[in-house]
């Protein structure tokens, strides 16, 4: 059982709490010491790791994450399936998804994420990736509204306070996943006590 049906209740209940007024998009590499499911050796890293994507509101509360891949695949990699289990959450908390501002770096330029998100009546403020030739299609981005994706860094951050998200030990990805949903919680928790 994964966490992320509590978390959203979670959410649910509190969602006053949050800051919907962009909401931001990134991926991380944790280096994994035991190997395990989705396990993969990452160049940049030069290591084993496997690769979460997270969103989090405009105050760095993390919201949702997708399930772990392989440490060799890019952020894009199998996006729309991630992207509908990330939104399945939100939609699962009554949070509405229609009319978000979402904000993603460089890595997530694509035209199949942007027809996505328009799909859902998400604008998508993603920076234009200069290697990305495909530059047919209209291209929305606002500067002042991407300085926000700093959140999502700070969000990171937070996460990797946990010792047991810092490295990976776990080999099991549901046990992975529950134990960012468990963090994701505590953060929230003592959001919301305040």
């Amino acid at each position: 059982m994964v966490l992320s049906s509590e978390f959203g209740f979670l959410l649910q209940n509190n969602k006053r709490k949050l800051d919907l007024s962009s909401v931001q998009l990134d991926g991380s590499h944790t280096r994994s010491k035991t190997g395990g499911e989705s396990v993969g050796y990452q160049g940049r890293k030069s290591s084993k790791t496997s690769n979460c994507i997270f969103l989090c509101d405009n105050q760095g509360q993390m919201l949702s994450m997708g399930k772990p891949i392989s440490g060799e695949h890019h952020d894009l990699y199998n996006i729309e399936d991630t992207l509908e289990e990330i939104f399945g959450l939100l939609d699962d908390a009554d949070i509405e998804c229609k009319g978000l501002f979402l904000n993603a770096d460089s890595g997530f330029d694509s035209k199949n994420l942007r027809d996505m998100l328009y799909k859902k009546e998400i604008i998508g403020n993603i920076k234009g990736n200069p290697r990305n030739r495909d530059t047919k299609y209209e291209k929305y981005f606002d500067n002042e509204l991407y300085k926000r994706t700093f959140k999502i860094e700070k969000a990171n951050a937070w996460l990797d306070s946990f010792k047991a998200l810092l490295v990976r030990f776990e080999t099991l990805n549901v046990t992975w996943r529950n134990l960012h949903y468990l963090a994701f919680s505590i953060l929230f928790l003592r959001k919301i006590k305040v």
